[in-house]
């Protein structure tokens, strides 16, 4: 019988449930190490009560870099059993974790089934849906409402929900005041701020922060704490909106973590490259090492088409430098919803940045399928190549279309290949080039 309310809770009570456990031998940790991470709030196991296929995964800067794939359906986009076929091919290629932005049609029997289908852990953002559930529009609905829709979400098995708690009406003013190119482009951020402005109300995820606490408690939801000031462009970067909304979010960690409630943060969008550290460092000082879960960073604002690039770069240095987290981008960021394509593209180039970062960090085991991945060419042995490949399929085309004249060489190269020949010298035979 289970006699914990969170996953926090039982590591607070000296516990190991069957999630620490299973994340525990995923990431090589003794459990009883871990398990001190998750009472301490460092690490979190995301894993609601009702979401009963779940391979649980665990996030924190000490464990693997984690991908987060978003996904859902828009009105211009809206076939579900398309999206179920992004989020099969995400979890076939590595996510750990898929959001479930749909914002059009009846969204609950969606949510519903990747609860019941999905191994990967799902988010969802609570004010999204809450237009699309009531079937009305945002300035018609109460704060009753927006609580009532997080709890509809908890009750569907949804793993972890992104709140916007930290933009409240002094944010208002500063907005005003502090002019920005971009003002504010995260999508929930601006509802909670377009809401605020036209009911004359505070933001009911701030101001009722401790009943959604209790709810979250209750299903053991994690709580993405949102970055409603997260920047859009880099002249933007690290700006008072932003460093003031992470102080209030390091406060509303505290309060979470009295509750037994886990909680991770969400932090910024376009950073220049070389503030992304420094970002990284400010928010685990203010919010006392709680996960942090980014949004890239991308490191230039030009090249819409190729921001899986953008993102890959700045989400390796930000993994490297405390991130947990990275939520992937797509060639499509900024210009539509992302297609299947688009979405295998955003996962590898996470996959990659991730990857890169754990090498980077220490992270236990993270090196040793690129030690064998340098086997495989030592020996030019191109089967085992495939085998260690991130993106197996990619590789096989390519060296199929342009396929060599002689097995051992590619068409790069030919005979000149250092690789062939330094093989050949060391074994004391004879190398052959014309």
């Amino acid at each position: 019988m289970r006699t914990y309310t969170t996953q926090m809770d039982a590591a607070r009570q000296g516990l190991l449930t069957p999630e620490l456990k299973t994340v525990a031998e995923k990431e090589y940790m003794e459990p009883e190490k871990l398990r001190e991470l998750v009472a301490a709030g460092k690490v979190v196991i995301p894993a609601n009560k009702n979401h009963t296929c779940l391979n649980p995964e665990g996030v924190g800067s000490m464990l693997r870099t984690k991908i987060n794939v978003n996904l859902g359906v828009s009105r211009d986009c809206k076939d579900y059993n398309i999206e179920m076929q992004k989020v099969m091919e995400a979890v076939n290629m590595g996510a750990e974790a898929i959001m479930d932005l749909s914002s059009h049609g009846n969204t609950e029997p969606f949510r519903c089934k990747l609860t019941h289908e999905c191994p990967a852990m799902i988010g969802t953002v609570p004010v999204y849906d809450a237009v699309i559930h009531y079937q009305r529009d945002l300035a018609t609905l109460s704060a009753r409402d927006l609580i009532d829709v997080v709890r509809l979400h908890a009750e569907n098995g949804v793993d972890f929900v992104t709140l916007h708690c930290g933009i409240t009406r002094k944010t208002i003013e500063q907005i005003r005041k502090h002019k920005r190119k971009m003002n504010i482009v995260s999508r929930g951020g601006s509802l909670i701020f377009a809401w605020m402005c036209m009911t004359g109300n505070e933001n009911p995820f701030y101001e009722y922060y401790d009943e959604i606490l209790d709810i979250c408690r209750e299903y053991d939801v994690t709580i993405s704490l949102g970055d409603a000031c997260r920047h859009g462009c880099l002249a933007d970067a690290t700006d008072v909106c932003q460093i003031e909304e992470l102080v209030r979010l390091g406060e509303l960690t505290k309060r979470a973590w009295e509750k037994d409630v886990q909680v991770m943060v969400e932090g910024p969008g376009h950073v220049p490259m070389d503030q992304i550290a420094a970002n990284m460092k400010v928010q685990q000082t203010i919010c006392m090492g709680a996960p942090f879960y980014v949004l890239g960073p991308l490191v230039t604002d030009i090249a819409p088409g190729y921001d899986h690039v953008t993102s890959a770069i700045g989400g390796a240095i930000a993994a490297m430098s405390g991130a947990a987290f990275l939520c992937y981008v797509t060639p499509a960021e900024h210009l539509a919803l992302p297609n299947v394509e688009d979405v295998k593209q955003g996962i590898i180039a996470s996959r990659i940045a991730a990857h890169a970062a754990d090498i980077a960090n220490g992270i236990p085991h993270a090196r040793d399928i690129d030690d064998k991945m340098a086997e495989a060419r030592q020996k030019l042995d191109w089967d085992a190549q495939w085998a260690c490949a991130i993106d197996p399929e990619t590789a096989k085309a390519i060296r199929a279309d342009r396929s060599p004249e002689h097995d051992d060489t590619c068409s790069m190269c030919g005979k000149f290949c250092a690789v062939r020949c330094m093989n050949k010298a060391l074994a004391g035979e004879y190398i052959d080039i014309l």
